[in-house]
């Protein structure tokens, strides 16, 4: 199946970044690639951090330097600290969604801290070398949960709070010892865990069994790649993403579970994580949210029950949670599973209540979500109104097909599959969506019928000044190689690069692409224009007439592009001298030659 995109591909195996002329064409790729699939310039292409390939800097079982060993792989989750220094950018964290026994690395999950800065251009990333306190130097760190919180699993999704701080989301939720050991590739140790050094008060001192300490938001400090506490007042839950407001006190969590409940813990003071109340989201109450215990081990162990009792709403896997400021909103993405009236019809029987659209949904279907007809193969994003705590779907995905499977030639351009991954990324201070699929099958259409082997995940962009976004308003960013997952999206604070995981990929690929990969996006600053700051007269550019109704006459042959009123780019023209204009609705324009000059285009 192919589609509008280009590829970087052998020339990526001896260059970390590649720069293309800003107003490149347009090429097919096969959605099949085993390489990371690219937009057209200005955006460039650059591998920043290779699991299994980098060495992480790792330390004992008593906190000291204890040498080097290859990186995890599975890389998911990706948090940003930002430096207040001219020194550098940040610290970058990043999430190894596995579970696997290693005798310097950790057992369990894990995660990998560094430090960027720009190049002398500022138009990729450096990794810088540090000193931790520790004593360990290097690149690449392993953070060190077992000397301060115990062991993690499955490191997932996050959470990056307003000053920068750092929560890692153990998604992996287990019922015994047994289960966390496993095959062997596992938790070699499970004895019992005595709590200390969280700061919640109910939880220091108390001794649980091992897999009774897995399956928390855990804090971290990138700086020192060393955790400082799981956060046990949260609950103990397969958690995915969160996300903390301005306020630095409310707290919105997800979990990835069929049914979730979606959460929100407020704390008691402002920066101070250990003392507050937890609820959960129920729709039709009083500001449509309920309370639960969270005051001692036994109700953190308890969350779902104390859900399902009070009748909480129910929805089906809930992942990863962002706010945005110029909406005031929290956004959260519903991955969506095939037929899940067996993962929830219990707890509807016992009083947790569906989430409105689900209903909505299954009547359309001519079912009930409890039915084994139901099915919800596509998830969406939702949005919550912080003001009102009103919740709706923002854009669902789709287009969704009855077939069990789409041929290439009736399979549309623009598709959303399970959105998993989400960030609000701010580009001259207007914030664009970055939605990560990751398939739950190729059932249906989530996938064109002749690639249905292979998981074709992609990445998507959406202006956000758009109301009631459509799938149609959706634009393609990059595709990951076979086999992968896209995932971790996030911006640089100066909105001009961004970071995202290609997560198990197929081993058969090319190399680094049959690595988990982090990547980066550079270029964003040209992406998107800043339409309240052009230059409107120049002999660079000119035009006429102006307003233009059918086409417009260039003052010489040249690559442009127009964007429209919010600075979104629209068209691009190559070696042209005269532009067909008819096409466009009336309204502002701006064309951009590939000097920079912009000047304003109006359409009547």
């Amino acid at each position: 199946m192919k589609r509008n995109l280009i590829v970087l591909a052998s020339i990526l195996f001896c260059t970390n970044q590649i720069k293309a002329q800003i107003f490149d064409s347009s090429i097919d790729v096969d959605y099949t690639s085993d390489v990371v699939v690219m937009p057209p310039s200005p955006l460039t292409f650059q591998t920043l951090f290779i699991g299994g390939v980098d060495k992480v800097q790792t330390v004992d079982a008593s906190g000291n330097p204890n040498g080097e060993a290859f990186a995890k792989q599975n890389h998911d989750f990706i948090g940003f600290t930002p430096d207040n220094t001219s020194e550098s950018l940040g610290w970058i964290s990043v999430n190894h969604e596995r579970v696997s026994s290693e005798d310097k690395i950790g057992d369990g999950g894990g995660m990998t801290a560094f430090r960027v800065k720009r190049d002398n251009n500022g138009d990729s990333l450096i990794v810088i070398p540090q000193t931790l306190t520790d004593g360990r130097t290097g690149d690449f760190f392993n953070v060190d949960f077992v000397n301060t919180v115990g062991e993690t699993g499955m490191n997932c999704g996050g959470i990056v709070g307003p000053t920068g701080r750092i929560w890692t989301a153990e998604e992996w939720f287990r019922k015994d010892n047994a289960s966390i050991y496993g095959d062997g590739a596992g938790i070699r140790d499970t004895s019992d865990f005595t709590i200390s050094g969280s700061g919640i008060g109910f939880a220091d001192g108390q001794t649980v069994k091992k897999y009774q300490n897995l399956n928390y938001m855990v804090e971290i400090d990138p700086k020192e790649a060393i955790a400082i506490r799981k956060q046990y007042n949260w609950g103990r839950l397969g958690f995915e993403g969160g996300a903390i407001l301005p306020d630095n006190k409310t707290v919105f969590l997800g979990v990835d579970a069929t049914p979730a409940f979606f959460m929100k813990f407020e704390a008691t003071t402002a920066g101070d994580f250990t003392s507050g109340n937890l609820y959960l989201y129920k729709e039709g109450t009083e500001n449509n949210w309920i309370q639960v215990n969270n005051a001692s081990m036994d109700d953190i162990f308890t969350i779902d029950d104390q859900g399902v009792a009070a009748g909480a709403t129910m929805y089906n896997r809930i992942e990863w949670v962002q706010y945005d400021a110029h909406t005031n909103a929290i956004y959260f993405t519903e991955t969506g599973r095939d037929n899940p009236s067996g993962r929830w019809a219990d707890e509807s029987a016992d009083g947790a209540i569906h989430a409105n659209h689900h209903i909505m949904r299954a009547a359309q279907q001519g079912t009930h979500p409890d039915s084994s007809d139901y099915v919800d193969y596509y998830g969406r994003v939702l949005k919550l109104d912080v003001a009102t705590n009103d919740l709706d779907v923002y854009i669902s995905g789709g287009p969704e097909f009855a077939l069990d499977s789409v041929p290439s030639n009736i399979y549309p351009d623009k598709h959303l599959s399970n959105p998993d991954g989400l960030n609000i990324m701010e580009i001259n201070n207007k914030p664009y969506m970055i939605i990560c699929e990751d398939l739950n099958g190729s059932s249906n259409g989530r996938v064109p019928k002749d690639v249905a082997t292979g998981k074709t995940c992609e990445l998507w962009f959406l202006d956000m000044a758009i109301s009631n976004p459509t799938v149609d308003d959706l634009i393609r960013i990059s595709v990951v190689p076979t086999g992968a997952e896209v995932t971790g999206a996030i911006s640089t604070p100066d909105g001009r690069s961004l970071l995202v995981n290609s997560q198990h990929p197929s081993s058969s690929n090319p190399y680094p692409f049959n690595n988990s990969l982090t990547y980066v996006i550079n270029g964003w600053e040209q992406f998107v224009l800043d339409v309240d700051n052009y230059d409107n007269v120049s002999t660079d550019l000119s035009f006429y007439p102006n307003p233009a109704t059918r086409e417009i006459k260039l003052n010489t042959n040249t690559d442009v592009a127009i964007y429209d009123a919010q600075g979104k780019r629209i068209r691009v023209y190559r070696d042209v001298d005269t532009i067909d204009v008819s096409a466009l609705a009336s309204g502002v324009y701006f064309l951009k030659n590939v000097e920079g000059t912009t000047q304003k285009l109006i359409i009547e």
